[in-house]
């Protein structure tokens, strides 16, 4: 049975019916992996096919199978897998000493039945959001080989587009899971923060790093979440789209998006209206002054050149992505005052925008500005700079604002791959992820 597009729970009722089995679904992962096989940087097949093996026999038997069941996942370059070397995308971490347990996020998949494919590719140390990688093959979008995949959480993006796994966990600093989502036409969850531990993931920022999936369905990521959360979480009532009232930030996030972009989301502003949905195209005046509040640095700069500079990584830094160690040196000419500051003016921002944004059952908007940049077009370092800084510009608000949030695609077929991004309160994740099913369901 071919993983593309499929949700977990079709997979797992075609498990139980006994129309297919978990080693049958791990060689078909195989086989697309072994067309191309650049969304990973290392792939265990044959404790895959075992683990597989031993599901089915499980099965067989009778036994109870968790929610995965012996369906197949990927995971991110940056979470500790017992044995496995962390290397974070980073050729200068290849030798390090291999983990000696699994992170609590892949413990947690692997306790409810998933079976781990592998590690995937991804930016150099999750500081980019292109995805690009120069330490090894390049792992290009799934849809259109010549456009990036998008980062920091590429591979784990593709994998899933290319029915590989199906889904990936992925990372989400400043929009590392849903730009991959949006650029690959899949979809991404990020949690609030402190809902999942980071125990177990090489580090970019300790304030602002979230562990969350890339699935193909709402639904994926809504039990994917509750499987990764600290706490128990049920599922939240079904919401009607009818009624709903979703807010439209009109600053700073509508700013030069490309015509697909714009189109997309009109197109899908319109249905949901259709559909009975109260659009209120809202004032979040406080959005406007990121540019200038950044201008020095931002949070993710300054800890993870401290990360950086206390682990001794730099003796390395010869090695590093270009790209990658100019946005981690900029860290190093921060003051303390530039950090501070940050850290005031986000407490001071989340106040703000949640008082405008609570009336709303979420916030809706594009996740990124624009489709999914050619390769060809971000090679230069001034280039990819810009195309980078505005691949992340609407993900970046609600990691600094400490939001939930996911993307979905918006994208008619045969369309550049482009996401919906809904934002709801925080620690409100139950109720977003009912509100993105009740969109999703109108797409």
């Amino acid at each position: 049975m071919d993983l593309t597009g499929r949700s977990i729970a079709e997979l797992a009722r075609a498990l139980v019916d006994g129309r297919t089995t978990s080693r049958a679904l791990i060689e078909s992962a195989l086989g697309e992996i072994a067309k191309d096989g650049t969304a990973f940087t290392r792939v265990t097949a044959e404790r895959a096919r075992a683990e597989a093996d031993h599901a089915d026999r499980m099965r067989t038997l009778g036994a109870a199978q968790g929610p995965f069941g012996g369906i197949p996942i990927s995971v991110k370059d940056l979470f500790d897998v017992a044995g496995e070397t962390t290397p974070a995308g980073s050729a200068v971490l290849r030798d390090a000493p291999p983990a000696t347990s699994d992170a609590p996020a892949v413990a947690r998949l692997r306790a409810a039945g998933a079976i781990v494919m592998g590690r995937t590719h991804m930016s150099e140390f999750a500081f980019t959001g292109l995805g690009l990688n120069p330490h090894g093959p390049v792992c290009a979008n799934a849809r259109d080989p010549a456009r990036v995949p998008g980062g920091s959480s590429s591979g784990a993006a593709v994998s899933v587009a290319r029915g590989q796994a199906a889904m990936g966990l992925g990372t989400d600093t400043g929009g590392s899971v849903r730009i991959p989502a949006a650029f690959n036409g899949v979809t991404g969850f990020k949690p609030t923060q402190a809902r999942v531990t980071r125990d177990g993931a090489f580090p970019l920022s300790q304030s602002l790093d979230s562990i969350g999936p890339i699935a193909n369905t709402v639904a994926c990521c809504d039990l994917i979440d509750r499987i990764l959360s600290d706490e128990p979480r049920a599922a939240y009532p079904a919401i009607p789209i009818a009624g709903l009232r979703l807010g439209v930030p009109m600053d700073f996030v509508l700013n030069d998006l490309d015509q697909a972009v714009t189109g997309a989301f009109e197109r899908a502003l319109s249905a949901l209206s259709a559909a009975g949905a109260r659009i209120e195209r809202i004032r979040m005046e406080t959005l406007n002054t990121l540019p200038s509040l950044f201008a020095n640095g931002t949070i993710a700069n300054a800890e993870a050149y401290e990360f950086h500079a206390r682990s001794n990584f730099f003796d390395g830094k010869d090695g590093y992505d270009p790209n990658v160690l100019r946005r981690i040196e900029m860290g190093g000419r921060m003051t303390a005052t530039d950090y501070i500051g940050l850290v005031k003016a986000r407490a001071v921002m989340i106040a703000e925008t949640a008082s405008v944004s609570a009336p709303y059952d979420a916030l809706v908007l594009p996740t990124t500005a624009q489709v999914a940049p050619l390769i060809a077009d971000v090679v230069d370092p001034a280039a990819f700079s810009r195309a980078n800084g505005l691949a992340l510009r609407n993900t970046n608000v609600f990691n600094f604002l400490d939001r939930c949030a996911i993307s979905l695609p918006m994208q008619r077929k045969g369309e550049t791959p482009c996401g919906l991004m809904l934002v709801g309160e925080h620690l409100d994740d139950a109720k977003l992820l009912a509100v993105a099913a009740a969109v999703e369901a109108e797409f």
